[in-house]
């Protein structure tokens, strides 16, 4: 974990300046090297919100330049799968900024392809000593998930300072470094999180709606498991199903496989961006644009859409809605006859097909 930008962090130097100097610093293996300690500045908390708007929104100038934030193209959509990532994993804010504050200070917030050693990615993990593959750390969604498991087994971090908790997954070799960065995580995790919050932009789900509205319904008795990511044997759209609906279908498993993302706007699925992967309700919306019919963005307000079916008269392409409340549910999923359900499930499982016994659905809308 002693990157590059470990090096020139802990002497509170300008990011992504005098290389040459962290580099030494990096060689210098396990001397001894005196370091200044580094005091957190001051943040304009409205400055990060205006960046946050300008690069995920689109709405407007970026604004004046902030130290750690140079490269805000770059940086602020790492940012977002950071904390999109930790809501998913129940993660309260505090260990959300203290991942901020650890990958600012590791990377810049770039999933960098280099590090000391045989460090990469945003967190500066390392494939040697247990992190996971070179290709699975420089995903910055499982690089994300690695450093929330490792934090959450740390008995006591909520009570200890932000850099203290940092360390304690990370072991730098600047372990004082994180602290700098504090206020700049925190204002980060704020803006994103209320940028998180709405992904249609309208008003309406909490925080917490929006952290648990993909979430299966616990229990329903399997009928019989389907491998994961794949199409059950024998199964076709149903000849008789709306052309709309054989349209949404058939898009929803062209994406079949692909990981779930928390706050994935479903528009890339199999591409690298994470956030463009796919949640419950972005599938849902995705399917049904590819076949002209618009949704909203989230299950809360899916649920208000078309019209009320019992789960008796189900045809394919309705909306099948569990967990929750008939009028704000947790998760959605697609009806795709013939009994099962396809649906992107949670954090760490894939677009899959499910059957209704295990879907344990309470209600349906129908769009067409």
């Amino acid at each position: 974990m002693k990157g590059i930008a470990a090096a020139i962090g802990a002497l509170c130097l300008p990011p992504l300046l005098l290389a040459g100097t962290a580099v030494v610093a990096a060689a210098g293996g396990s001397s001894a090297v005196t370091v200044p300690s580094c005091t957190a500045a001051p943040v304009d908390a409205a400055a990060v919100r205006q960046q946050v708007a300008a690069v995920l929104g689109g709405t407007g100038a970026k604004g004046s330049r902030i130290e750690g934030l140079e490269l805000p193209d770059e940086q602020i959509p790492h940012a977002r799968t950071i904390v999109a990532t930790g809501i998913d994993l129940g993660v309260p804010e505090r260990g959300q900024v203290v991942a901020l504050a650890t990958a600012i200070q590791e990377s810049r917030l770039r999933n960098l392809s280099y590090g000391d050693r045989d460090s990469l990615g945003l967190f500066q993990q390392r494939p040697s000593q247990g992190w996971g593959t070179p290709a699975q750390i420089r995903d910055p969604a499982y690089a994300s998930r690695k450093f929330y498991e490792g934090l959450l087994k740390v008995s006591g971090w909520q009570q200890m300072t932000v850099t203290q908790a940092a360390q304690a997954v990370q072991r730098s070799g600047f372990p004082d470094a994180y602290a700098q960065w504090e206020p700049l995580a925190r204002a980060l995790q704020q803006a994103l999180v209320t940028a998180l919050h709405t992904p249609d932009g309208s008003a309406g789900a909490s925080a917490q709606q929006l952290a648990d509205s993909c979430e299966p319904q616990a229990g329903g008795a399997a009928t019989g498991p389907i491998p994961e990511g794949t199409v059950p044997k024998g199964y076709t759209i149903p000849a008789d199903a709306d052309p709309r609906a054989k349209t949404a279908l058939d898009w929803a498993m062209h994406q079949l496989g692909t990981p779930y993302q928390w706050g994935g706007s479903c528009t890339d699925a199999h591409g690298q961006d994470p956030l463009k992967r796919c949640d419950c309700s972005s599938l849902t919306q995705q399917s049904y644009k590819e076949a002209g019919i618009a949704l909203t963005r989230v299950s809360q307000t899916q649920a208000h859409e078309g019209r009320a079916v019992p789960l008796t008269q189900l045809r394919p392409g309705d909306l099948l809605f569990s967990r929750g409340t008939k009028a704000a549910p947790e998760h959605v999923g697609l009806y795709a006859g013939h009994g099962l359900v396809i649906e992107a499930p949670r954090t760490g499982r894939n677009v899959r097909f499910s059957t209704l016994a295990d879907y344990a659905a309470h209600s349906a809308r129908r769009v067409l």
